[in-house]
């Protein structure tokens, strides 16, 4: 009993001496937000701009990770090698994968060209056969996702139940109102394939009936012959734009671009505010 006694006291004095909370990437602290308001301070590891493939997190982050409540986890790459490392040096972090109870797509590319200094770290996870990590961005998806953070949030602050609760709900049906908004802009919209450099966009596509084409092919750029053939099935299907991320290389994109006369349209899908992101999204696309 003196035991149990002690170890309750232990956890229960770092719950309260701490208000921090760690997610993987912005849009977690997003979602996390609508419920939690700001009743946490919420870090984000991956820092903005940087590439989800690659990431090394600094001494400083390690530092603040060990002083989180919880860590929210969603499956992007750097997770890979640094998880575990995350668990050891956080002992009494809760972590959380806000991934559980979806099933992911299967994702090609998966051997991204990579920074010299890190490339070493790499070669482990090189052949193996990752899934998809962009989760949030499908609206349904979404909604597993922060039932995930909801019954966390539970574990460590009991007391603060309804006020969960009724945010909770709330960005759900917010989540409701955002799918019924894209079905209705996609509904009518007779061409349903888009072009992206990075194929980030699978479930938006999936939920929405688009064709997502991508100039990647299994993460290496495509050889000459298959670029002649993307940049006529681009001509047929008469699409003018193609949709870059700023956290990988665009010299592919800016040659067909070129060639045939098209625009480059930078669309982050780490952008932090996850709703005006889709809706900008499904716009460009309609345009």
């Amino acid at each position: 009993m003196k035991i149990i006694f002690i170890t309750l006291f232990i956890l229960t004095s770092f719950v309260f001496s701490s208000s921090e909370i760690t997610v993987s990437i912005l849009p977690q602290k997003y979602m996390l937000e609508k419920i939690t308001k700001d009743k946490f301070k919420i870090n984000v590891m991956l820092k903005k701009g940087f590439s989800p493939e690659n990431y090394e997190p600094k001494s400083s982050q390690m530092k603040l990770l060990s002083k989180s409540l919880i860590y929210f986890s969603i499956g992007v790459p750097f997770e890979l090698i640094w998880l575990n490392k995350f668990k050891s040096n956080a002992p009494k972090t809760l972590f959380i994968d806000t991934s559980k109870g979806i099933t992911k797509l299967s994702m090609q590319d998966h051997h991204h060209e990579e920074n010299h200094h890190t490339k070493d770290h790499h070669d482990d996870i090189e052949d193996k056969d990752i899934l998809d990590p962009h989760i949030w961005l499908d609206p349904l998806l979404i909604k597993i996702q922060v039932k995930n953070m909801y019954e966390a949030l539970l574990k460590i602050d009991k007391k603060n139940k309804d006020f969960y609760k009724k945010n909770y709900l709330a960005f759900l049906q917010e989540l409701d109102i955002l799918n019924h908004k894209l079905i209705n802009i996609f509904i009518k919209h007779s061409n349903k394939a888009f072009v992206v450099f990075h194929p980030s966009w699978g479930y938006f596509a999936k939920r929405y009936n688009l064709e997502q084409i991508e100039i990647q092919n299994e993460g290496k750029d495509i050889k000459a012959n298959e670029l002649v053939q993307l940049i006529k099935k681009i001509k047929k299907l008469k699409i003018n734009k193609i949709f870059v991320s700023p956290q990988f290389s665009q010299k592919k994109a800016i040659i067909i671009a070129n060639s045939i006369n098209t625009k480059l349209i930078l669309t982050d899908p780490l952008t932090f505010n996850i709703k005006k992101n889709l809706l900008k999204l499904a716009n460009e696309i309609l345009k």
